[in-house]
């Protein structure tokens, strides 16, 4: 099982990371700024990497290709989840300007 996990894992990171190089063309590194810490490329691997344990958790897969189809699913879906909320943050702060 704790193998499940770490692969799971991995894959969900991975699928993250691409998600960030396809929506930025490269992958940003973390930075600190005065205002706040952005976490660049690691957002989304973080993301992906969590999305994909929960699903592993959710649904306990019985084979490997089960693994690394959902796996890739939650990562893609962390990615899906994540611009969408900030698009949604985007357009309330547009609405009260």
């Amino acid at each position: 099982m704790l193998n499940d996990i770490i692969f799971s894992m991995v894959i969900g990171g991975t699928v993250g990371i691409v998600g960030h190089v396809r929506k930025h063309g490269k992958i940003i590194m973390p930075r600190k700024t005065k205002r706040f810490i952005y976490l660049g490329f690691l957002e989304e691997m973080l993301l992906g990497a969590v999305a994909a344990l929960l699903i592993l958790m959710y649904t306990t897969p019985n084979s490997m290709v089960e693994t690394i189809f959902l796996s890739a699913l939650a990562g893609i879906s962390g990615d899906i989840i994540l611009t969408r909320f900030k698009e949604l943050n985007e357009n309330k702060e547009k609405k009260e300007s």
